[in-house]
């Protein structure tokens, strides 16, 4: 069946089409037109009433959502937590556990596995953020879990499922740049994360292979003094590594407004995510997390002893909305981070991240209050989603 999105502001990877029409067929994007003319093969049309029809958000890191926790490794909270966000404009979504026993590791790798492959999953493969980090930039990661770089673990799950396609490294740690060299010899995206790296150890850790930087400026230090000499630190030598991409917790608490800002004017684009770092707690009226010494206050998940934070409670919607109405990102550069940029990083950029012809017909459509109207996934609407008349 043809359908057919007309009368939008499209979003295409050469700049906005005012009035134009996006055509699906079998959930792909069959051509982007700038006429809103009806094609007399549509056997469906959908009015898009002129809002922003800008492609699906690609989530690179979110470790759960609708009370459920990817941590739990089964097979319903992984469908709730990934149907959750996909109803707040998350299209494609890479699962991610924190530092988890290898007991978890393995249920999460066997459930994503088996999820992965069914057709128009909207499950990319899966994140793993830690265990192997810096005990002093665990943050809300369990310290008790948290360990050194082990060749035998980290080489069972690369090799013995096919789900494993990104890992968070603090890159100081014994052992970290073999363990960079390897997963990224073996097609999987090495990071930097929880750490107390200086310069040469970004640089060391870049050299090797690590290509981003795991939510920037969070559970790592900057510009700071050893006794009386002055450091770069891991925030100042990321950004002097030209072609490490970052992601940013844009829900404006995480990182300050003026700091977003400032991570879009240096990194631009290209090189920047916008990622949620979303808990079980987020898109749902549950007010507990996964980890029991986690308190939802102010709008964002923290460790109880306020010590810390500990993840979001923001959606795909909030991350874009954040961007343009508080950090004065222009919408079309905050649509692009949301969606090409993690799908460049992450490999997928030929099948997702854009609205082009032969592409998935991942969609969001925004109003001009940046409020999310509608939600299409391989073609489909998302259950849900779809108020593109004004609301009530």
């Amino acid at each position: 069946m043809l359908t057919q999105i007309y009368n939008g502001h499209i979003l295409t990877p050469q700049g906005w089409i005012d009035g134009g029409s996006v055509l699906i067929e079998n959930g792909l994007i069959t051509e982007v037109r700038k006429s809103s003319n009806i094609d007399p093969n549509a056997e469906k049309t959908i009015d898009a009433k002129g809002l922003h029809v800008v492609p699906g958000g690609i989530e690179l890191h979110c470790h759960g959502g609708g009370g459920s926790d990817f941590m739990e490794g089964t097979e319903q909270a992984f469908r709730q937590a990934v149907k959750t966000h996909m109803q707040h404009g998350t299209t494609a979504i890479f699962p991610t556990l924190s530092s988890s026993t290898a007991e978890m590791m393995d249920a999460a790798c066997h459930t994503c596995d088996q999820l992965m492959k069914e057709p128009g999953s909207p499950i990319m493969g899966l994140h793993l953020e830690g265990p192997y980090f810096n005990p002093r930039k665990a943050g809300a990661q369990m310290p008790e879990i948290i360990r050194n770089p082990d060749p035998k673990e980290y080489h069972h799950f690369v090799e013995d499922y096919d789900c494993v396609r990104r890992w968070d490294v603090a890159p100081e740690l014994p052992g970290a740049i073999e363990m960079g060299k390897y997963i990224t010899s073996k097609g999987v995206v090495a990071a930097i994360g929880h750490t107390a790296a200086e310069y040469d150890d970004v640089k060391r850790a870049y050299d090797a292979g690590y290509s981003l930087a795991t939510h920037f400026y969070n559970a790592m230090p900057g510009f700071h003094n050893v006794r009386e000499y002055k450091h770069a630190g891991t925030v100042e030598s990321v950004y002097l590594m030209e072609n490490m991409s970052v992601e940013m917790i844009t829900d404006g608490i995480h990182v300050p407004v003026p700091i977003l800002r400032l991570i879009y004017t240096i990194k631009g684009v290209e090189r920047t995510a916008l990622i949620t770092d979303a808990l079980a707690v987020s898109g749902s009226s549950s007010t507990k997390a996964f980890d029991p010494r986690v308190i939802i206050e102010d709008g964002v998940c923290k460790l109880s002893d306020r010590s810390a934070l500990a993840g979001s409670i923001a959606t795909m919607d909030r991350l874009i909305n954040v961007a343009v109405t508080k950090a004065n990102i222009p919408l079309r550069d905050a649509c692009r981070m949301a969606s090409e940029t993690p799908a460049r990083i992450m490999g997928i950029y030929d099948r997702k991240g854009s609205l082009q012809r032969g592409k998935d017909a991942d969609i969001m459509i925004l109003d001009n209050d940046i409020q999310l109207r509608a939600v299409y996934s391989m073609g489909e609407l998302v259950e849900g989603t779809g108020k593109l008349y004004p609301l009530e």
